[in-house]
């Protein structure tokens, strides 16, 4: 008797297999080919990493703070001026990192998520696939049973 089945399988299973789900991090070191891109790449990470920590928020705050009382001394136009100026922009830019870094991050967990829950997929739809190959294994040994007996009856007797 003839298989049933033939199973092909997606070529993105074997991608699955193989690979791993990409990060952040894995954009850290891009490869380019131009050195003033690979220089500006890591130039920019490194301030990044610097600027983006709730420690920088605290000394930027300082810094502002210094300004304020010159401020007040001139009036409510230098007081908003510090705060949309100063305040506001040295304050909040680290702090909107550090908020950056820790969404990248979330987004990393549930990309390595989604790709282990694809793999857990996978590896079951593999079984299922192994499952099935055994029973048409099983039905292709019943049929040919049948067969044999089948023959040894007349013609008629069916």
């Amino acid at each position: 008797m003839s298989k049933i089945y033939d199973y092909v399988r997606h070529p993105r299973a074997e991608e699955l297999r193989t690979g791993r789900p990409s990060k952040t991090t894995d954009f850290r070191n891009a490869k380019h080919s131009n050195p003033f891109v690979r220089f500006n790449s890591k130039f920019g990470l490194k301030i990044t990493l610097v600027v983006g920590t709730m420690w920088t928020a605290y000394i930027f705050t300082t810094i502002a703070l210094f300004a304020l009382p010159s401020a007040i001394k001139q009036g409510t136009y230098f007081v908003v001026v510090w705060l949309s100026s100063s305040f506001l922009q040295l304050v909040l830019l680290p702090i909107i990192i550090v908020g950056q870094n820790i969404q990248a991050a979330a987004a990393d967990k549930r990309a390595e998520d989604t790709f282990k829950d694809a793999e857990a997929v996978l590896k079951e739809a593999s079984e299922i696939q192994n499952h099935l190959l055994a029973q048409d294994k099983a039905i292709s040994d019943i049929l040919e049973k049948i067969e044999v007996i089948m023959s040894k009856f007349p013609e008629g007797s069916k």
